[in-house]
């Protein structure tokens, strides 16, 4: 602890510490999460009764924190509208006829297909099922836009080229976290939020009490699905990165890394979809889950430090 001299009085910027400490506040990343949330509960406030501008306000925080702290996990700058643009290019494709060209090849000609009834079906037999129709599916579509960036990276010139590209795996971490994000955010607030507030609707009628109860309902599966994204589609996304980026260090053994990756995320998500009926096993496929996107981040940044040549 610093010595104070007796008598002595505080300064201005003891009395102001803000005086003193504005560029802290910037570079040490506390300035900007705060000023992001106080617009966010802002806007909040002003969208309150109309619940699908106020899904989207809270859809959009909860993932912008759990990117934020990847980010910093991460260490490594990276442009925002590099990150952004992979979240958004997920989007696109979600939307566009690629979707079915791929549901039309791991669900129709691959065994991915699901029946509407899925108590019918056994562990193994789901698991096999949910490893092709969500696992190498939807890994191989979310890593579209890492593929991208690196192909980009590799035509640009400086300085986009090292903007843009994918050179180490902490660039395939970032952009495939990223497209996670972006691939969370169509299918819970596309697919899923609107599909159980219609279903509550139908069942307790379009009146006031159906919508509320519907709304409250799609709210309640929307706050742990964009939550859990850190260790479901960010996670998954962000180790197949991990290996991509891998790949590019090690160009002789890049179908190899590629492999491990691919088939390592897509196992992972297949389990995480196949073990919905025990909360237990859910959790602890989650923190497995979780543990091996970690575990990439630290060896990324280890292997980040390592000289050029050693590369």
């Amino acid at each position: 602890m610093k010595n104070i001299i007796p008598n002595s009085k505080p300064g201005k910027a003891e009395l102001i510490p803000i005086t003193s400490m504005q560029k802290n506040l910037v570079k040490e990343g506390y300035l900007i999460p705060g000023i992001v949330t106080v617009v966010f509960v802002v806007l909040m406030f002003v969208s309150v009764g109309i619940p699908e501008l106020y899904e989207w306000l809270i859809a959009t925080y909860i993932s912008g924190a759990a990117f934020y702290f990847v980010y910093h996990l991460c260490h490594k700058p990276k442009p925002w509208w590099v990150l952004f643009g992979s979240g958004f290019a997920t989007c696109v494709i979600l939307a566009s006829p690629i979707l079915l060209l791929f549901i039309i090849v791991f669900r129709g000609i691959l065994p991915g297909n699901l029946p509407e009834n899925l108590e019918q079906l056994t562990f193994p037999i789901l698991f096999i099922k949910m490893f092709f129709g969500a696992g190498l599916m939807e890994e191989l579509l979310k890593a579209l836009p890492v593929f991208g960036c690196m192909w980009l990276g590799q035509r640009l010139r400086s300085p986009r080229r090292e903007e843009v590209g994918v050179w180490e795996p902490l660039d395939g971490i970032l952009i495939g976290t990223a497209s996670g994000v972006g691939f969370t955010m169509f299918e819970t607030l596309g697919q899923y939020v609107p599909g159980i507030v219609e279903n509550v609707t139908e069942l307790l009628g379009e009146g006031l009490l159906g919508l509320g109860v519907g709304y409250l309902a799609g709210l309640q599966l929307l706050i742990p699905r964009i939550l859990g994204s850190i260790t479901g589609h960010m996670a998954y996304s962000g180790y197949f990165g991990y290996f991509i980026g891998l790949s590019v260090i090690y160009p002789q053994e890049r179908w190899k890394i590629l492999g491990v990756g691919y088939l390592t995320s897509s196992l992972l998500h297949a389990l995480w979809n196949s073990t919905g009926d025990s909360l237990i096993i859910l959790a602890t496929v989650g923190a497995v889950s979780y543990a091996f996107f970690v575990s990439a981040i630290l060896k990324a940044k280890e292997i980040s430090k390592l000289p050029i040549k050693l590369r």
